[in-house]
């Protein structure tokens, strides 16, 4: 596909990272470019979704080094797991790659044994 600015802000808004008010896409997990080369391998928009999911879960120990807890005087954050952070980007992943036309099931072609003295 054609990268253009419509098609990479409903890829923000599929993959949860679209810029906040006020910010720009460096508050992202995603440059433009980053989308855009998404964008250009894709065949439909739910393949460079399944991409950048994949992509999110594959960061997500990275993101954060290892951060599952943070405390700063009486403020205490606790996070999602890593694990249940990535597999949830895996999952979403999963799903947009179902949503792509020809990935379903596929028919798989049986060749019959050849018996000696039968013909076909």
């Amino acid at each position: 596909m054609i990268p253009t600015p419509e098609l990479r802000a409903e890829l923000r808004e599929l993959i949860d990272e679209t810029i906040p008010a006020g910010g720009t896409e460096a508050d992202t997990r995603f440059t433009d470019a980053q989308l855009d080369a998404l964008i250009e391998k894709a065949i439909v928009i739910e393949e460079a979704a399944a991409a950048a999911w994949e992509r999110k879960g594959l960061r997500a120990m990275s993101e954060r080094g290892g951060l599952e807890e943070s405390q700063a005087g009486n403020e205490k954050l606790k996070f999602v797991s890593i694990e249940a952070y990535r597999d949830h980007c895996f999952q979403m992943a999963a799903y947009f790659r179902e949503k792509v036309p020809g990935s379903g099931s596929r028919l798989f072609v049986y060749e019959a044994p050849k018996i000696e003295g039968v013909e076909a």
